[in-house]
């Protein structure tokens, strides 16, 4: 479906006119669904007629003819109602009107998603079908998703504007390295280059006297590199979930689409040897790429050169058979795909460096699933020089260090061996209560985002989920997926930890979190389009959703609904009512849903002073300190040459969670928080001297909590809360931190990392 979805936007993308996209359109989505009829109606501004502006199975003549009133028409229904419709017989619905001269009696069963923009309804897009039946939720998916591309083309069309992001290199040091953490952890390993010597750029121009055996030579790498791919894929079941699987296709996709291999046996057929041919083929299409206003589109460049890179050593024939890697070895590389990261044997990937990438891309996922640490998002480096040397790669902080000298390894060692022995012991804690030595408890939930890690978690001694992050299993598709899905998700982990309460966020794309098949371009997209934003303005993705999130609640009762990135009341107040909406609606199908516990997250700082009314309206406040500290500290926590500024101790992000602690709890509400801080033992005790009710955390961090709260007291918690507040930097908290940590013999929880850091960036 990705592929179908790429080759339509690209052709919508080279379109004259928004006539000639939307044609582009209806002729190609009743041919990827096989259905008998697309449509495309407009609305009017002017009157708030919907106007049939494109058709491929009704009449022609009926284009720019056909005006249906806003009360008349199931099409209307969908835009107005904002929402997916779908009709196994359109006949019977009370507001089914067909118009003459359209052909539009002949069909029965009718499809129709809204197009939305900021809220705003532009148009609806059609399916019909001559025979009666249910459209499957894939139909479903693929037909919002489309919707919401359309969206943007008819806005741009209308406006005449593009948003285009300039592309800036990031500099490097020499030996250290600052990236952005992908997946936490410390590995240490040999450097791995994914293809070290399918360098396209270095291939030489010849001319051949036999092309007809150039070509079968490509011919030949092409279909081994097909071969990989699907043996990568198969490799992984069983390993991490099958959705990630998926994200081969992305891969496939480029090969099945005919295109490179076309024109490079073109190429060779003209007398040039297939090396050559095929860097041509991927330099010409890679700048295609990269020349494209989109987003998504121009990341799909280094798509081109990876598979690319895969085909050349294939033909160069330079892996003549399985390829060794060492005992301990860390994948670097530009990018590094998913089907190279499905190679290395079980227990020899140490660590994944990318030069691309962010914490949600999808090698981070994957990385993430597997457990393994990742530095994304290097920037420009020199990596043919790195093959064969020692690397560390330290995902807490996001940095690697190549060829460290003999303290640095000694001090990262150590981390490793001190971590490992500290995880075994501190397992005899998991069925304890987070209990202060003055009987004080506090609740520990885990963060999560992936149903595989479901055993990690109960296992940990979580009490609950106190976050978990529902876009990444919109990430892994490449479609919107449809209500059924998301409710065997929901419901799958709804029930794997009943009774303990389940805490799911709605979906929180923006920012540095894309969807691929959903782009969303933007100058400053920290400060854009997201979280709550986007879902309010799509309310035919907000609203499945939460049926699937309420249908999933039924009979277990321990769903929490939580709203992201809210920093207007009004925010809040229309999600809320779309919940009760929701609920009523699912009432009225017979199915009466408890309403569940709702809560707001608390990233931005106007939710800060607000707080007190937010409070008011849900049930319980869950601080994110990670985006909380980002806005406070105007830093960008994905950019790695601000990297050093974000720091969630500093005293203005302390009493920033304290004024929420106080003016939610003068409420009665409880407080949780569920970013970073929360699974740091130093900010453990500082939050526990604010007086928070519960700490979310990953299932890794969770057992270092609770050995922290087991051994202090909240008196003593307080004293030094009142110490760090009044200290000018996060410096002086985090030295005043470490020493009370030392002196309650909790010195092992010290990062390891803290001093190496130091040490490394002065070698």
């Amino acid at each position: 479906m990705l592929d179908l979805l790429r080759r339509l936007v690209l052709e919508v993308a080279a379109a004259d006119d928004v006539h000639e996209a939307l044609a582009t359109i209806v002729r190609r989505v009743k041919e990827a669904m096989k259905v008998d009829a697309c449509s495309v109606y407009l609305k009017d501004e002017g009157n708030g007629d919907y106007v049939l502006r494109a058709t491929d199975g009704l009449s022609p003549s009926a284009v720019g003819r056909v005006r249906l009133r806003p009360d008349v028409g199931v099409v209307t229904f969908a835009g107005e109602r904002q929402e997916l419709v779908n009709l196994e017989d359109a006949v019977a619905h009370p507001r089914y009107h067909f118009s003459p001269g359209t052909g539009e009696q002949r069909y029965a069963a009718m499809l129709a998603a809204p197009i939305l923009h900021y809220r705003r309804t532009m148009g609806v897009l059609v399916v019909r079908q001559r025979e009666q039946r249910r459209f499957s939720g894939d139909e479903e998916a693929f037909l919002v998703t489309v919707a919401a591309q359309l969206a943007g083309v008819i806005n741009d069309a209308s406006t005449g504007t593009r948003s285009i992001r300039a592309r800036k290199e990031r500099g490097w040091a020499a030996w250290v390295i600052q990236g952005i953490t992908g997946a936490p952890g410390v590995g240490i390993g040999t450097v791995v280059l994914p293809s070290p010597l399918a360098d396209l750029a270095s291939v030489p121009d010849r001319e051949t006297r036999d092309p007809a055996a150039e070509e079968r030579s490509l011919r030949k790498a092409v279909a081994a590199v097909e071969e990989e791919l699907a043996a990568g894929r198969a490799s992984l079941v069983g390993r991490v979930p099958v959705d990630v699987h998926s994200l081969f296709d992305v891969y496939a996709a480029f090969l099945a689409d005919g295109r490179l291999l076309a024109a490079t046996v073109e190429r060779i057929r003209k007398g040039i040897w297939a090396p050559a041919a095929l860097r041509d083929t991927i330099m010409e299409l890679a700048r295609a790429f990269e020349g494209m206003d989109d987003t998504y589109l121009r990341a799909r460049a280094e798509d081109v050169r990876a598979v690319g890179r895969r085909i050349l050593v294939r033909l160069r024939a330079v892996e003549a058979g399985p390829r060794e890697y060492p005992p301990r070895c860390v994948l670097v590389g530009e990018e590094i795909s998913i089907a190279r990261i499905a190679e290395v044997p079980p227990g020899q990937l140490a660590g994944i460096a990318c030069a691309r990438g962010s914490a949600l891309s999808h090698t981070a996922i994957m990385a993430q699933a597997l457990g393994i640490p990742a530095v994304m998002g290097l920037g420009h480096v020199e990596f043919g020089r790195m093959e064969g040397r020692e690397i560390v790669v330290d995902g807490y902080i996001g940095r690697v260090v190549i060829d460290p000298a003999p303290p640095i390894r000694a001090e990262y060692q150590r981390l490793i061996r001190e971590e490992q022995a500290l995880s075994a012991a501190l397992r005899e804690l998991r069925d304890l209560p987070a209990q202060t030595t003055d009987g004080v408890r506090v609740a520990l939930y885990a963060n999560t985002g992936l149903l595989t890690e479901a055993s990690p978690v109960l296992e940990s001694g979580a009490e609950g989920i106190g976050l978990y992050r529902t876009e990444l299993p919109f990430i892994v598709r490449d479609s919107f997926p449809p209500e059924e899905e998301q409710y065997r998700i929901y419901r799958s982990l709804l029930e794997s930890f009943a009774p303990r309460p389940v805490t799911l966020r709605t979906l929180d794309i923006g920012g540095d979190k894309s969807l691929s098949y959903f782009p969303i371009i933007e100058d400053n997209p920290v400060l854009g389009w997201r979280g709550i934003r986007v879902t309010l303005d799509h309310p035919e993705i907000f609203l499945p959703q939460l049926r699937a999130m309420l249908r999933a609640n039924l009979g277990l009762d321990n769903l929490q609904i939580m709203f992201p990135m809210v920093s207007h009341l009004d925010e809040l107040e229309q999600a809320l009512a779309l919940l009760e909406r929701t609920c009523g609606e699912l009432k009225a199908e017979g199915l009466v849903v408890p309403r569940p516990r709702t809560g707001v997250m608390v990233e931005v700082p106007s939710a800060v002073y607000w707080a007190a009314e937010l409070a008011k309206r849900v049930d319980f406040l869950s601080i994110g300190t990670n985006d909380l500290t980002q806005y406070l500290l105007a830093v960008d926590r994905n950019n790695p040459r601000v990297a050093g500024l974000f720091d969630q101790l500093d005293p203005a992000v302390l009493g920033a969670v304290q004024t929420v602690v106080d003016r939610a709890h003068q409420c009665g509400k409880p407080v949780s928080v569920c970013g970073q801080m929360a699974g740091d033992p130093a900010g453990a005790v500082l939050l526990l001297g604010m007086g928070v009710d519960v700490l979310s955390t990953n299932a890794g961090s969770l057992p270092r909590v609770k050995w922290t709260i087991r051994s202090f007291a909240k008196e003593q918690a307080q004293v030094l809360l009142g110490q760090a507040v009044a200290m000018e930097d996060g410096r002086g908290v985090r030295r005043l931190l470490n020493s009370a940590l030392i002196e309650a013999g909790l010195g092992a929880l010290i990062h390891a990392s803290d001093g190496a850091k130091g040490d490394a960036a002065a070698s």
